[in-house]
């Protein structure tokens, strides 16, 4: 894979006068995390795939500053936020999918206020939008039939409304997908959100995602599907802890369509 994957910065395409159909902000978890990167090469592999004409800003690129204003530093955000909305504007961006709800909803709703106003998807709306528009083809494939479970993420499902896109393409798959007992509006955060996951736990009996993986677990899936990087890090631990590394796989839904006919 990684000899015909193509990504192209933001810079490239300035030099050949050109602009992308979308600029695929990758994130700090999609950049750096060694699992997210999987996430990050099975989008890429899709758009490639799709023929979608998108740009990265590569090393332009800087944190969101979600962690920074969900742990209170307003100044460090907006810090962030206006560097970002610089470069943004100097390219001219109009339209950004990125595979994370923090950076989705902080891009989406909090960049307005500071000037940086553009159109933001995340990857499972894209995604949507391209079969519906018949530029992207999902079979079932290796996936068809599976008992699948989905974990919503909290800032794609109740912050941001999100939460039909995903299932749609998880039903293109033709997979099984069984629902755990809180599921959508009444979903449970994986106990990544809100900077959580940069900080230590508090003392209690059990973890957050300990409980959620529990309720995953619950109804017997062969796959937890994921639409966000921190939630498949909580959700793999939690897999761990239970032991279940050998029943339970989880996956990011843009690894599973990138993987169903090894596209």
């Amino acid at each position: 894979m990684s000899d015909t994957i193509k990504v192209p910065t933001m810079a490239e395409f300035l030099a050949q006068g050109k602009q992308p159909e979308v600029l695929f902000w990758v994130g700090c978890a999609g950049s750096f995390d060694d699992r997210a990167k999987k996430i990050t090469k099975a989008f890429v592999k899709i758009l490639n795939k799709a023929n979608i004409d998108f740009a990265v800003l590569g090393t332009e690129e800087s944190c969101s500053g979600d962690p920074a204003k969900r742990a209170g530093n307003e100044f460090l955000f907006q810090m962030q936020a206006m560097m970002n909305i610089q470069v943004l504007d100097g390219y001219e961006i109009k339209k950004i999918v990125t595979t994370c709800p923090h950076c989705f909803n902080t891009l989406k709703n909090e960049y307005p206020e500071l000037g940086g106003n553009y159109e933001v998807m995340h990857h499972t709306q894209f995604l949507k939008d391209l079969l519906n528009e018949g530029r992207l083809k999902v079979e079932g494939g290796r996936y068809k039939g599976k008992r699948i479970t989905f974990h919503d993420p909290c800032y794609l499902g109740r912050a941001n409304n999100e939460y039909e896109a995903l299932r749609d393409l998880l039903r293109k798959l033709e997979v099984e997908l069984i629902e755990m007992n809180r599921c959508k509006s009444n979903g449970l955060c994986c106990g990544a959100g809100g900077a959580q996951m940069c900080k230590d736990a508090e003392p209690g009996d059990k973890e957050i995602f300990v409980e959620r993986t529990e309720e995953a677990i619950e109804v017997q899936p062969s796959i937890i599907a994921t639409g966000c990087p921190f939630c498949n890090t909580m959700m793999t631990d939690g897999v761990k802890v239970k032991e279940k590394e050998d029943d339970v796989q989880v996956l990011d839904i843009a690894e599973m369509i990138a993987n169903a006919d090894d596209l």
